[in-house]
């Protein structure tokens, strides 16, 4: 027994202290959760520090190899497997170099550090000193990662040249207004009274001097680096066949996306079964509404102005009332349920060009910040209202919010698990969230259930496309005339999510490859366990683990079901 519990101690230790080690190496994973001790300093993305956290990460999957697990309670063991199982996945992952492409126009680091001044606390003048901190270096990052994209051009690791023209232009976006316009100087605007004026004064002054002598300069600098010297170097396909390695670079990254063992061409194959089946049930909806045939039916809901925005505020709008009728009924589906507040924001103006149609940011664990859905109200006259009903259940209620939510306060898991990140889980509970609006009777519109259908049929669609370019070799126009003749996305929408493909391979695959499995292991436990099966009880199991691979969240589904005999 003694033994047991040293061994058990030496895994609770050794977790403890990796997750110090997370936080320090990720300053601004550490203030996105509410650790704000590293809030003046950016994470280090030097190539010399790359070879750093490749010895930490073999030091550490070293010392979690050494414990015996043997006779540890259940969630220990999973604790030490998910542990294990990230950091052998993190050694592989930085085989392929991937971080030597660390700017592309959706999620690039360029972007990141604007977007991630929304995140920060601005209630104290310390907070405001550790933000002008971080502004003073924030040059010094941006040179750092100009040396890395370089060494990217050396060892043939290039986006494609089309979307770095894109990402200059965010540079240029970003650097363009001065002084409170800038998305770096906004945090001035207002300051809190609490915060005495003479100190008000001399953060506000520092803070805007920063923004336009040091940040909007770096900026400008990357944007013409980009622009000169590393874009017209960038690959001409789209796939990512083309980079080193290409083969068994996509196989690990569909792997890592999916949590499964699924080869391209399986899931290509799939992706053809789902977009029939969806599209047929399309079909019936439109036979609802009067019309003879679904490329008929697409066509008029496309060209109706009565389903379109009229202002953004009207998108903003539409989202939040869908969230506040499904977190009504919330008590009907779930015995857990989400205690951090959430709200619905537009999306920044720096990025409105290449962001999705919507996406989400946690809040805190302590509910300081809110949860946020980020909506994409540029062009709004060219966004149709008939899919945003499945949106807000996706990214909202009883989405991504909730599930996020719900595992940053589960008090029985170590934090990397509360804030653990499996793709397939996340994205396809997100999905399987979309449905459980139906379950309760929403999607009354018969226009708002094709939409339904039609985001159902966009997931479909991903596994169809990112296949196709990343293991197919597919080109972008092959791409996106798939895309229209097998959805009813926005234009917009449709070349967004065409070039989002494009550099994130596998990312796509992950929300229709978990909901496949969600709804899979719910239709088991309705067949296994007959009346006793209570829709709380599964949808709590399924959250009260946290973010799991999806074949470890089947043993636990099939161990739940045992419990039951």
């Amino acid at each position: 027994m003694e033994d047991l519990e040293h061994r058990r101690a030496a895994l609770r230790a050794a977790i403890a202290d990796e997750w110090e080690y997370e936080l320090r190496e990720s300053p601004e994973l550490a203030t996105t959760i509410g650790d704000y001790r590293y809030n003046d300093r950016w994470s280090d993305v030097s190539l010399e520090h790359v070879e750093q956290q490749k010895r930490d990460t073999a030091g550490w999957l070293a010392r979690f190899e050494a414990i015996d697990i043997a006779s540890f309670p259940e969630q220990e063991s999973l604790d030490h497997r998910l542990m294990v199982r990230n950091l052998r996945e993190s050694l592989e992952g930085l085989e392929f170099k991937d971080y030597e492409m660390p700017v592309d126009q959706m999620d690039g680091l360029h972007l990141m550090f604007a977007q991630f001044v929304g995140l920060l606390p601005f209630a104290t003048a310390e907070h405001y000193e550790q933000y002008l901190g971080r502004l003073q270096t924030l040059p010094q990052v941006l040179e750092q990662v100009t040396d890395v994209l370089r060494q990217g051009e050396r060892d043939g690791l290039m986006p494609p040249r089309f979307l770095l023209d894109k990402t200059v232009e965010q540079c240029r976006t970003i650097a363009g207004p001065a002084g409170e316009g800038n998305a770096f100087g906004r945090p001035v605007v207002p300051m809190p009274e609490d915060i005495p004026p003479a100190d008000r004064e001399r953060l506000r002054t520092g803070i805007l001097a920063a923004v336009d002598t040091l940040v909007r300069p770096a900026y400008q600098a990357l944007a013409d680096f980009i622009a000169r010297d590393y874009a017209p170097k960038g690959r001409t396909e789209m796939g990512v066949w083309a980079l080193p390695d290409g083969e068994r670079r996509y196989r690990y990254a569909v792997r890592r996306f999916t949590t499964t063992d699924l080869n391209p061409e399986e899931i290509h194959e799939l992706g053809l079964q789902e977009v029939a089946r969806f599209e047929a049930e399309q079909a019936g909806i439109c036979e609802r509404l009067g019309f003879t045939g679904l490329h008929a039916c697409r066509t008029a809901l496309a060209s109706d102005p009565a389903l379109y925005a009229t202002s953004r505020q009207m998108l903003l709008d539409r989202h939040a009332q869908y969230i506040g009728h499904m977190q009504a009924k919330l008590p009907d589906l779930f015995g857990l349920l989400p205690a951090i507040p959430l709200e619905v924001r537009s999306v920044e103006d720096y990025r409105e060009k290449e962001a999705a149609a919507a996406e989400y940011h946690p809040g805190t664990p302590d509910g300081s910040r809110p949860g946020i859905v980020y909506v994409n109200t540029g062009d709004h006259e060219k966004r149709s209202l008939v899919g945003i009903e499945a949106v807000a259940y996706h990214e909202g209620l009883p989405g991504h919010h909730m599930q996020t939510s719900i595992a940053q306060r589960l008090p029985e898991l170590p934090p990397f698990r509360q804030h653990g990140y499996f793709g397939a889980y996340i994205e396809g509970w997100a999905l399987y969230s979309e449905r459980l609006g139906k379950d309760v009777g929403f999607y009354e519109d018969p226009h708002s259930d094709f939409g339904r259908v039609s985001n159902e049929l966009l997931r479909a669609v991903r596994l169809v496309l990112d296949t196709g370019v990343h293991h197919k070799r597919w080109s972008r126009e092959q791409m996106v005339e798939y895309f229209r003749a097998h959805s009813a996305e926005d234009e917009p929408d449709l070349q967004a999510e065409v070039d989002r493909y494009i550099v994130l391979p596998g990312q796509a695959l992950s929300y229709k490859l978990g909901e496949l499995e969600i709804t899979r292991l719910r239709e088991r436990a309705r067949a296994t366990l007959g009346p006793r099966f209570d829709i709380r009880a599964f949808h709590d199991k399924l959250l009260d683990g946290g973010a799991l691979p999806l074949d470890v969240l089947a043993e636990r589904i099939g161990s739940w079901m045992e419990g039951y005999r």
